[in-house]
């Protein structure tokens, strides 16, 4: 297996209240945590982790959300900026609702269909994720889904191929795909036509 795709932390969470504005509380699972050892990955995502909404997570093609660490810094410094943290705040893995941190694979790497390779299980990517009201609630500010379209930082969805585990620690392999629609043009496309509607 290539060294170039690392499973860096695994996460998940329960559903629980989460504040999105004044006087608002929704229920979100997008307080993920770090946990160690062994996840059994099933089709639907993995054991222990749950979707509040399953309108718009979870499902078949939206069973594990990827985020690549190499854009932690990114969202530490505007974090910052927008002073609702300090500079020397580093985000613990899990902090963008994400079930797989990976170092090694970003957006533009990414097609739909493509196929991630792990020793114990195999994903392949779905969609990218579409930003909503919660994300601007973790984050602290109201801008940060758009910062997320203008970066193109989205992160993947994943569907799994073949149940199994999988651990960080662990490194993959990306197989291509048909390669006919990437993550980028994508999710620009399907958040262009949302902001529109």
């Amino acid at each position: 297996m290539s060294n170039a795709l690392r499973v860096l932390s695994v996460n998940v969470a329960e559903a629980r209240p989460l504040d999105v504005g004044e006087n608002r509380r929704v229920q979100s699972a997008i307080g993920k945590r770090g946990v160690s050892g062994a996840v059994a990955v099933g089709r639907l995502g993995l054991a222990g982790d749950e979707q509040a909404d399953p309108t718009v997570h979870g499902g078949l093609d939206k069973a594990i959300y990827a985020y690549p660490s190499e854009h932690y810094a990114f969202w530490q410094t505007v974090r910052a900026q927008a002073r609702v943290a300090p500079w020397d705040e580093a985000l613990p893995h899990g902090f963008m609702g994400e079930n797989l941190t990976l170092a090694g694979l970003r957006e533009g790497q990414l097609w739909i269909g493509d196929v991630l390779r792990f020793p114990h299980c195999v994903l392949a990517v779905a969609a990218p994720r579409q930003p909503c009201y919660k994300f601007n609630a973790v984050m602290g500010f109201n801008q940060a889904s758009k910062l997320m379209l203008q970066s193109g930082y989205c992160g993947v969805y994943l569907a799994v191929r073949e149940p199994g585990t999988i651990a960080a620690g662990e490194t993959g392999e990306l197989q291509p795909g048909p390669r006919e629609v990437g993550i980028p043009e994508l999710f620009r496309a399907v958040m262009g036509r949302h902001r529109r509607d």
